[in-house]
């Protein structure tokens, strides 16, 4: 059977499976092993099966994951980011489109403290979307806002999406990855911060400030931020310092995370075994379901590669393909489309054995273009039908929010996604200078 039949059946089963209603981990793993006995080549799957073994579970990198998903429920536990949050809500009270920017800055600390969508969305989402929407805040902007900020944590380190795509692009470490993601993370977020500005300024009316009554002096403000900000900073200071200056590797700056932020929990008086115990069984049942999709991918690509239809399907990219520049934007077409329906675990490992080698092959820098799909990945938590962002707001959303109200609200921040990566083509140093920087070359 030739390599392009193959490829179309694989391909064929695995959109059947996901169409269907079954767990990505289960239809990817499914896939690998009908694939290879339709191929004829059952005695493939003894391969697949060391190969999980050999760059799965003997992987070191991907101890980080569970401690980053833990370090994130020690820190949910402990309350700094309400404290945060409502520190620079009475910072900002005086500003029009104030409540927006602390939504912003709020979520660039989260990301850089959990990296976990979910949660980052719904703390958000419980913190401020009843507020903003008390105060006169357009129900689209709101949610567009809070649901596009909390995808901040992908791509701002320590992100466990770049954690992931380091272990899986030969030449790459997680600190080179985090190194090139910090300043197009925090770029974004700025956008972000200057879309709300502009729309407080244009239609004051949709971001309105916080009425008179409600601010506090300027001295109780300023200790209340000065107080609340010390331990996430000394957090971020402790993660990626120790990775960036090369002190520790990925999986021990992740137990250093861990560990402070277990002690902040302790230091705040918030530690109890019991949500001790809740967030040990959550970050087990997190990492699992993250290293199952990653063991059924490894199993997909595994058969799709010996099968031949990873080469058809990187011949089929070479056709569409002449220059370097069309190659990338193929690919990130592709990514979009694929982020509709599939969260960036099963991109990441569908499409990297595909797009690694051809960027290789046609001396794209790698590290570039890595950094340029996890931009474009944001879009896969905001890109109806299938969005996770979309069903996190829909599920902390007030009745009077609309499902519509949500969709229209994230689209021009998917539009500012698509510009920052255009930024990025346009001006590659901004995902290169730091690595280059901090590691040289």
């Amino acid at each position: 059977m030739s390599g392009e039949t193959i490829a179309l059946i694989m391909s064929g089963l695995l959109l059947l499976g996901l169409f269907m209603g079954h767990p990505l981990a289960m239809v990817l793993g499914g896939t690998a092993v009908l694939g290879a006995v339709i191929a004829g080549k059952p005695m493939v799957l003894g391969i697949v099966i060391n190969r999980i073994f050999g760059d799965v579970l003997d992987n070191y990198v991907l101890i980080a994951i569970p401690l980053f998903v833990l370090m994130a429920r020690f820190l949910s536990d402990s309350g700094v980011t309400d404290k945060m949050f409502e520190a620079l809500r009475h910072l900002m009270s005086r500003v029009t489109g104030g409540l927006g920017l602390a939504v912003v800055f709020i979520s660039i600390l989260l990301a850089a403290t959990t990296g976990i969508i979910g949660a980052s969305i719904t703390v958000m989402g419980m913190m401020a979307l009843r507020p903003m929407l008390q105060y006169g805040y357009d129900k689209r902007l709101a949610t567009g806002l809070i649901a596009s900020s909390g995808c901040l944590g992908i791509l701002i380190p320590p992100s466990i999406m770049l954690i992931l795509m380091a272990s899986y692009a030969p030449g790459l470490s997680v600190g080179q990855l985090f190194a090139g993601a910090m300043i197009p993370g925090v770029v974004l977020g700025l956008m972000y911060a200057i879309y709300v500005a502009a729309i407080a300024w244009f239609k004051p009316e949709w971001a309105p400030p916080v009425t008179d009554e409600e601010q506090i002096s300027r001295g109780a403000m300023w200790r209340m931020l000065i107080v609340e900000a010390v331990p996430p900073l000394v957090l971020i200071l402790g993660i990626l310092g120790s990775l960036l200056a090369g002190i520790a590797t990925a999986t021990e700056a992740s137990a250093i995370g861990a560990v402070l932020a277990l002690l902040i929990v302790i230091l705040r008086g918030r530690f109890e075994w019991r949500t001790f115990y809740s967030a040990l069984l959550e970050t087990g049942r997190t990492s699992a379901m993250i290293l199952f999709i990653v063991v059924g991918a490894t199993a997909f690509t595994g058969v799709f590669n010996i099968t031949g239809g990873l080469r058809a399907s990187q011949d089929l990219i070479r056709g569409l393909a002449d220059d370097p520049y069309t190659l990338v934007a193929v690919m990130l077409l592709v990514v979009f489309i694929l982020g509709m329906f599939l969260d960036w675990t099963g991109i990441v490992l569908l499409s990297f054995p595909i797009f690694l080698p051809l960027v290789s092959e046609m001396g794209i820098e790698p590290l570039w273009f890595v950094i340029l799909m996890a931009v474009v990945l944001q879009t896969s938590f905001l890109s109806p039908p299938f969005g996770y962002a979309l069903f996190y707001m829909r599920a902390i959303a007030p009745p009077e929010v609309q499902t519509t109200d949500i969709i229209k609200g994230v689209l021009p921040f998917i539009g500012l996604i698509i510009v920052m990566c255009a930024m990025i083509i346009l001006f590659p140093g901004l995902v290169t200078w730091l690595p280059a920087t901090l590691y040289g070359g």
